[in-house]
């Protein structure tokens, strides 16, 4: 058998026969500790473990350490639940719906909630079909065959998907007689994802897999009460526009009825945003507005939006930037790589913030500072303020969230918001959309258009913005006194237009090819929207594609 060489990162050159398939390969190299290996990157592409290989590749092997390699461990998992779950509920419905803390929050439609005993069943069916080792086969078939499958199994929703893909063919995924479809890979077998956890949470349950950070131990599920909260009302308005998956929104797109989608999608979010003008209003010990959010959720226009329905009330407020309060640039903090550190707290100055604000609430009038980005120091702004009962204060920024910003103000005189993109819409009931992936389209679109920034900038750009807010964002969320939902369940059909020719601009020499290429496939999913005039421009949709009332 003729050899062919490899260089395997990590590990050196090695030889194997030619025709070797990666699992072969990382057989060969990694001996019992091959199955942590779920996929392979080569060439800055993704491919599966049972894909050939050819001579002189560098080929880096991809565990749960590696984000592509866990959503490969998550996907996985999440077929070995759907199929415990049909095994021993026949005719029952599994939805993937959304994550929540490190897990992912499932419901199973059988008639009647999943109740605890029935959830150690299912736990011990899905090792059951892990110790088995069940190949899982993955293969390309005709559209309409496809479509066929689902319809025979009872996954509407495939079918409304599928119907709308402009593809002769599609992958599908087979296990025994389980057969399903996911967009991005899984592992060859059932054996390679033997650590997890299931978690009874009413009226459903959590599916915990190993975190990305800790090797392969399965985290504490930490209830987030809050988030559960945004996450029901986000599924209740998906009740009310009648939108189930995407192949439905995707039936309103062809028909012409999607103008009723975003008519009422917007009105909802405006209704929203009414109610919480309207709840602050009710307290008069309210006074200090904060609003605190990840990247590209849409903040500036949110609180552009509740300003306006203050002021429906009767109030009059007043907007303060945390970004004046910097400290000058020889003070900022640095971070690891010796670089300044602006989205630590000890980059802005506490105590003058604080300061300044006890002066406005006592009722004093302050001049607030202006930084100056250039000359990286802070400036007077000749501009004078000062507030009563009738000007609430509004201050947005990544760490308002925190007690620690506003140290010195008492708490029954704040106010805390928490604004993200929660994904309203899934592809379907075993796919879901994640959050990280709307808020990503968004900054891409919004850097290009209005920053200057290509997408290869942004790409790098995010993966520094992630780290920012895994440590001074999401720690804090459940502190917030409401959480709102700014993603719009038609938004990723208008973004779509403006988003694929900036990820094609990415090739295979680039490390953001396969990032680049998931999304591109990701989006084939959806039909666009191509008339955006019935979008208004208070839409929070507005600040990334332009016409915002508020810019």
């Amino acid at each position: 058998m003729e050899k062919i060489k490899l260089l395997i990162e990590g590990k050196g050159e090695v030889s194997v026969d030619k025709g070797s398939t990666l699992e072969k390969v990382a057989k060969l190299v990694y001996g019992e500790e091959c199955k942590k290996y779920l996929g392979a990157r080569i060439d800055n592409e993704i491919f599966l473990l049972t894909d050939k290989i050819e001579d002189g590749k560098k080929i880096k092997f991809l565990d749960i350490s590696d984000r592509d390699g866990h959503k490969i461990y998550i996907r996985t998992l999440s077929v070995i639940y759907i199929k415990a779950c049909e095994e021993l509920f026949p005719g029952c419905n599994v939805n993937i719906e959304h994550s929540l803390g490190e897990g992912l929050y499932t419901e199973i439609k059988k008639g009647k909630a999943i109740n605890f005993k029935e959830i150690n069943k299912i736990k011990e069916k899905m090792e059951e079909i892990i110790k088995e080792d069940k190949p899982i086969l993955r293969e390309k078939i005709k559209r309409e065959e496809a479509i066929k499958l689902f319809e025979e199994k009872g996954y509407i929703d495939k079918v409304n998907l599928y119907k709308h893909v402009d593809k002769e063919e599609i992958h599908i995924y087979r296990i025994d007689d389980h057969i399903d479809s996911f967009y991005g890979y899984l592992a060859p077998s059932t054996g390679y994802v033997q650590v997890f956890d299931l978690k009874y949470y009413y009226p459903g349950a959590i599916l915990l897999p190993p975190s990305e950070n800790n090797g392969f131990t399965v985290p504490e599920f930490v209830e987030q009460r809050q988030l559960a909260k945004v996450f029901k009302e986000t599924e209740d308005w998906v009740d009310i526009l009648d939108l189930g998956y995407l192949g439905t929104l995707n039936d309103t797109i062809v028909d012409g009825s999607v103008d009723e989608v975003i008519r009422v999608s917007e009105a909802l979010h405006e209704k929203k945003i009414a109610n919480i003008a309207d709840e602050i209003c009710e307290d008069d010990n309210i006074n200090l507005i904060l609003i605190a959010g990840p990247s590209s959720s849409g903040k500036t226009t949110f609180a552009h939006r509740l300003a306006v329905q203050l002021k429906v009330n009767g109030k009059r407020p007043i907007s303060i930037s945390v970004d004046d309060y910097f400290v000058n640039r020889e003070d900022t903090p640095r971070n690891e790589f010796g670089e300044y550190d602006f989205e630590a707290l000890e980059a802005i100055d506490i105590k003058l913030f604080n300061e300044d604000l006890i002066k406005l609430l006592e009722g004093e009038e302050v001049e607030l500072p202006k930084f100056n980005f250039v000359k990286g120091v802070r400036e007077p702004s000749g501009k004078i303020v000062k507030v009563d009962e009738e000007h609430p204060i509004i201050v947005e920024g990544i760490h308002c969230l925190n007690s620690k910003l506003t140290r010195d103000i008492p708490e029954k005189n704040k106010f805390k918001i928490y604004v993200s993109a929660l994904t309203q819409l899934n592809v379907d009931a075993h796919n879901r959309i994640p959050t990280t992936d709307t808020r990503l389209i968004r900054r891409i679109v919004r850097d290009n258009k209005y920053r200057g920034n290509d997408v290869k900038r942004t790409f790098k750009l995010w993966e520094l913005v992630r780290k920012g807010e895994e440590e001074n964002i999401f720690p804090y969320q459940e502190e917030a006194d409401i959480m709102f939902n700014s993603s719009l369940v038609y938004e990723l059909s208008v973004l779509k237009k403006y988003v694929e020719p900036q990820l094609k601009i990415i090739d295979k020499n680039s490390k953001y090819y396969s990032e680049a290429k998931r999304l591109l496939k990701f989006l084939e999913y959806f039909k666009e929207i191509e008339d955006e005039s019935i979008i208004p421009p208070t839409s929070i949709l507005r600040e990334f594609i332009g016409g915002s009332c508020f810019r």
